[in-house]
């Protein structure tokens, strides 16, 4: 599934000067602003251990931004010892290995009687995280209520997520996707699973049991189907069994390909890789979306035929965000051609 180098069958581009996003660049042109869903790193990877949060840290220092880090305050942190985890995430998250900004934080649940104290320290430490990850709300009415703390305590410009692990949370997911402060859902497989007293067999939170349980696989549709409605990011919950990499990547490409998931949880380093490869469009898609843009922006975006194929702003904005895509999944954007990159990729107009 990875990216490999391919020509480009156009005429060479003309050179263009740096610039923001002009009247007639996809991003201006496809989208009207509300219509513009968050774009996030494909794999999430959680660590909660100290030792496991430093080498997350490091990694993400060397593969640069195409991963998150998020750091566990919540199943990471020693029961009793919530706020003192909660301390040294806030060093960690001041320190050089954040080097790309790109690391959160999973608080406790919004019900917890430390939740606040632990905001509170994530949120007045010398440098703010990524995102809050909200871990179990019962509904809507826990997403207000931890948004309303956070924002009093002046956090309103740090987005949050929310896991999607309870019943109510899956019965008002509609409700969760449209909340403003609200950037990415993620499905709680195994709580959501613990949830129903012993229906589900364990085999529901394996590998294959996950996508074929009907109830699991219901759930992971609902979160999906709910944040493509409201514009927001779905992300894929965990594959526990980390030293079978064949398998995860095969459970990364259906989240990604069946399921419409665009991002996925890592619990073990030697899942990242897989996963980022997993959402990673292909060299054929790559050329192919880029060959029907460029067709497209030389039409002024009017209807195109390509390899015997229509295409219109519709299909535009698919191949847009798959373009999108492979940027943000290989360092650098190394997908695309350098022509491309500099035509629509330049840092100042994304």
């Amino acid at each position: 599934m990875g990216c490999r180098p391919f020509s480009l069958q156009v005429s060479a581009l003309p050179s263009a000067p740096v610039r923001r996003p002009g009247p007639t660049h996809p991003a201006s042109v496809l989208f009207e602003d509300g219509d513009r869903a968050a774009t996030l790193p494909v794999c999430d990877h959680y660590s909660g251990v100290e030792s496991r949060m430093r080498k997350s840290l490091a990694l993400q220092a060397e593969l640069g931004p195409i991963f998150d880090v998020t750091l566990d305050n919540e199943d990471g942190a020693p029961v009793g010892g919530e706020v003192e985890h909660a301390h040294l995430i806030a060093e960690l998250l001041a320190s050089d290995a954040n080097r790309w900004g790109r690391v959160g934080v999973r608080l406790l649940d919004a019900t917890h009687l430390r939740f606040e104290e632990v905001a509170q320290v994530v949120l007045r430490g010398p440098r703010r995280p990524a995102y809050l990850m909200i871990p179990k709300p019962l509904g809507l009415a826990d997403i207000e209520r931890a948004a309303s703390i956070i924002d009093a305590m002046g956090g309103g410009d740090v987005p949050l997520h929310a896991l999607v692990e309870t019943h109510g949370g899956l019965r008002e997911v509609f409700a969760l996707a449209a909340h403003p402060r609200i950037e990415s859902l993620s499905f709680g497989l195994m709580d959501f699973v613990s949830a129903h007293r012993g229906a589900i067999p364990q085999s529901g939170m394996g590998v294959v049991g996950q996508f074929t349980h009907p109830l699991v696989l219901r759930a992971k549709l609902e979160i999906a189907a709910a944040c493509h409605a409201h514009a927001k990011v779905p992300s894929h919950c965990v594959v526990t069994e980390f030293k079978d990499l064949a398998a995860l990547g095969q459970a990364a490409q259906r989240a990604a390909r069946e399921l419409g998931y665009t991002r996925m949880w890592s619990i073990h380093p030697d899942q990242i890789r897989p996963i980022v490869q997993a959402f990673t469009p292909s060299a054929g898609e790559v050329e192919q979306a880029v060959e029907i843009l460029l067709a497209a922006e030389a039409a002024h975006w009017a209807p195109v035929r390509h390899r015997d194929t229509l295409h219109d702003r519709a299909s535009y904005r698919y191949f847009w965000q798959l373009l999108q895509r492979a940027h943000a999944t290989t360092a650098g954007g190394a997908a695309l051609p350098a022509e491309v990159k500099a035509r629509w990729f330049m840092e100042e107009s994304v």
